[in-house]
């Protein structure tokens, strides 16, 4: 009897995903040189290497016949689910393998895996600065590796991607977005844009160390400065620090609030102003950017309301607080200032509602994206109109041009499913901590599963921005990592995957 033939090419993906794994693994090698500079074990490093890259060989021996540039839409979407899902598996490996006391679970190792790869920032471990320094490292390099986007990453350098390359880089950037070549070819495009964001990294981080050796900041070390750096630019989160940025002096707190501003910018954007040079005055009349910085500004506002009216703290540091604190959480990094777990009703909301604001499409941010608030805002005034004059044709335009119907749909699919899922992983967290007998408050499984989902990290209670998800049974973990990981992979590729549609002819 034949098998039943599917409508997907199984051997283009893995032919793709064994081009990948065989690149991942050479990633390896920076975090066995640091090992090898500190001391520390390198065998762990060097076995998730070659196992990442001996899988990668595998699948190219098995489908040798096979060429990654048939990747169609559903190949593409059956690569990013996939690709999201094992990636993280061996960048666990050395966590295990490596014995670390914190990280020897494997579900909590693949937490953390999966954490640093979705820049999400959530974590785990509740000493960090107790991690062996070949591990911190490995955080912030898995952070980085992510930010930008692995995808990208392999379209920059894999050769055989030509066709397939537009689609899967379509899908890849976060967000809807219009995608525009930077070159002769895809692979043009997905080159310069990694150089942009190595530049802008490269900046980041020099301008910190500067900070640090003029004496402004003594904490700032340049190994400091580059995990800090590339964290922000991934708009990730993890820190070495405990108290994460709070570590530091009020002048690389702003600094990282100007880093976390741009990052949360559409790449594709930024490319045109600093390297097309087309002027900031293109920026400036984008309409996602105008309300990605009125989100901003009014979520600062909020509070500072809330801290100065409460007496938390005044003057520049209040503002400073405030505006640090709304970049952090609307950009889905992370970091943090102060325990704002303490503060009061309005500013613990605002931060919460925040976690399903996001940053613009096309950067390097997770939850639900500004440029989707500004097609749902737009929609829904078109069928109010509509309702009033069921006669008048009223479209949905954006930066002036019409939009298609097709894409508003798609928005409002994401959203629906977002928030489904948000909701299935709430409902989840508290079933699992009423069966554990774990304290969990409901608003604090809210908290937990918009914080994952949005690849925010940090959330509210015993997870809050200096405490972790450690205290989280093993079932609980699971959901949270799955949350992280429908967030990056913005959860339509595996919902579609789920349709019996999908794999038919």
């Amino acid at each position: 009897m034949r098998a039943p033939r599917l409508g997907v090419d199984l051997g283009a993906v893995f032919d793709l995903l064994g081009g990948v794994l065989r690149w991942i693994g050479l990633a390896f090698l920076a975090p066995t040189l640091v090992a090898l500079f500190t001391g520390e074990d390198v065998l762990p490093w060097l076995a998730a290497g070659a196992a990442a890259s001996g899988t990668g060989v595998l699948l190219d021996r098995l489908t040798h016949e096979r060429r990654a540039d048939r990747i169609g839409q559903r190949e593409g979407f059956l690569v990013i689910a996939l690709i999201w899902l094992l990636v993280p598996v061996f960048g666990a490996l050395p966590f295990v393998l490596s014995g670390e006391p914190q990280l020897k679970a494997p579900v909590d190792a693949y937490f953390e895996a999966m954490s640093g790869f979705t820049a999400s920032g959530g974590s785990v471990v509740p000493h960090v600065e107790q991690l062996s320094e070949t591990v911190q490292f490995w955080r912030q390099l898995s952070h980085w590796l992510g930010g930008m986007g692995i995808i990208v990453l392999a379209i920059a350098i894999l050769p055989r991607l030509r066709v397939g390359g537009r689609r899967l880089l379509q899908s890849e950037l976060a967000g809807p977005t219009e995608l525009e070549r930077f070159g002769s070819t895809i692979r043009d495009t997905a080159r310069n844009l990694w150089s942009l964001y190595v530049g802008l990294t490269l900046v980041a981080t020099l301008v910190l160390a500067t900070v640090g050796w003029l004496g402004l900041d003594d904490a700032m070390t340049p190994w400091q400065a580059f995990a800090h750096a590339s964290s922000a630019m991934a708009l990730g989160g993890f820190s070495p620090q405990g108290e994460s940025v709070a570590a530091f002096a009020p002048i690389s707190q702003w600094i990282l609030v100007v880093v976390m501003v741009v990052a949360g910018l559409n790449f594709l954007r930024l490319f045109n102003v600093l390297i097309r040079r087309r002027g900031a005055r293109e920026l400036g009349r984008d309409d996602e950017v105008r309300l990605y910085g009125g989100f901003l500004l009014a979520a600062t506002a909020l509070l500072l309301v809330e801290l100065l009216t409460s007496g938390e703290a005044s003057g520049e540091e209040a503002v400073r607080q405030s505006a640090f604190q709304a970049t952090s959480i609307m950009t889905t990094t992370g970091f943090a200032t102060v325990d704002y777990t303490q503060w009061g009703s309005l500013a613990t909301m605002t931060l919460l509602l925040l976690m399903f604001v996001g940053a613009s499409a096309g950067s390097t941010g997770g939850s639900i994206k500004v440029v989707r608030h500004l097609l749902l805002f737009r929609i829904a005034r078109r069928d109010l109109a509509t309702a009033a004059h069921p006669h008048v044709v009223t479209p949905v335009r954006k930066n002036g041009i019409v939009v298609d119907e097709q894409a508003l749909r798609s928005t409002v699919l994401f959203v629906l499913l977002y928030l489904f899922a948000f909701a299935l992983g709430s409902l989840g967290l508290v079933i699992d901590a009423e069966r554990t007998g774990v304290e969990l408050s409901a608003f604090d499984a809210i908290g937990a599963a918009a914080s994952s989902i949005g690849n925010v990290g940090p959330a509210f209670g015993d997870a809050g921005p200096y405490g972790s998800f450690a205290g989280y049974s093993n079932l609980s973990t699971a959901i949270l990592t799955v949350l992280m990981w429908l967030g990056r992979v913005e959860i339509v590729p595996v919902a579609v995957l789920l349709t019996r549609s999908f794999w038919r002819p």
